[in-house]
Order: structure tokens, then sequence, then C-alpha cells
């Protein structure tokens, strides 16, 4: 499917070639009551769907305080007012979509060394106590 000359004329000619496996930064504009202000969004390029049309998306991910954060972002949004890509990365997928078990798996990981510290912790302050009473 071609696009038409209507949807042309609202494409974008700044966008640089993003691929999944790319870290960018997102300058978007968000509007709050009667104020505007540019936010970035900086993370890695897991997903671009539907072409190079005017309906063409890609999915960034950043993990925020051990959570992952995904955003999908049109392409040619008006809103978007810069694309950086900070690095290229070689990929043999076009979808990474198993980069979110992967940070999951290193979470619960992480996890489970930060619980097995803590039930190790109690049995020394009890031994403790028991020497302050004797």
């Amino acid at each position: 499917m071609h696009a038409t000359n209507l949807e042309k004329s609202y494409l974008r000619i700044d966008v640089p070639d993003i691929r999944p496996g790319d870290t960018v930064r997102v300058h978007q504009k968000v509007r709050e009551g009667d104020k505007e202000r540019v936010t970035p969004f900086e993370g890695l390029v897991i997903a671009r769907k539907h072409g190079k049309g005017i309906g063409a998306t890609f999915t960034v991910r950043k993990v925020v305080d051990g959570i992952g954060v995904e955003r999908i972002f049109p392409l040619h949004s008006p809103t978007i007012t810069k694309i950086e890509v900070l690095r290229h990365s070689k990929t043999r997928r076009a979808k990474l979509y198993y980069i979110r078990e992967k940070a999951a798996r290193e979470i619960r990981r992480k996890m489970k060394q930060v619980w097995r510290e803590e039930k190790a912790a109690p049995a020394v302050k009890g031994e403790e106590t028991a020497e302050v009473a004797a």
C-alpha cells in the first residue's frame, strides 16, 4: 500500500534510521494545562512496526527503579520534537520482546539474593541479644 499525496505531506523527513537494538532518546512535547514542556524518554528500541508510512510506530523500553517501562511512539507524530540515536547494536531478531523476560529474570535473581540476606540477618540479631542477657 502506497502513501497518498495527502499522507506524504504529513510524513517527517528528519527521522533517523531507527532499528531494534538501538538506544534512543525521544524528546516529546507534553502539554500540562496551558504550559508545554519537552520531556526526554531514553531506552532500548525493542520493536518497529507498521512500515514506513504515516502509521509507523516504534516501542522503546527502559527500566526505572527495577520496573520495566515501555512506550510506543508514532514515528511521524508532531509531538515528537527530536529523536537521538545514542547507540547502535547488532541484533539477530526483528523484535526484541525476549528482553522483557531477560530483565525480569535478572531482577528476580537480585530479589532472591536480597531475600536470603534479610533471612540470615535476624538469626545474627538473636545471637547478640542472647549474649547481652548472659
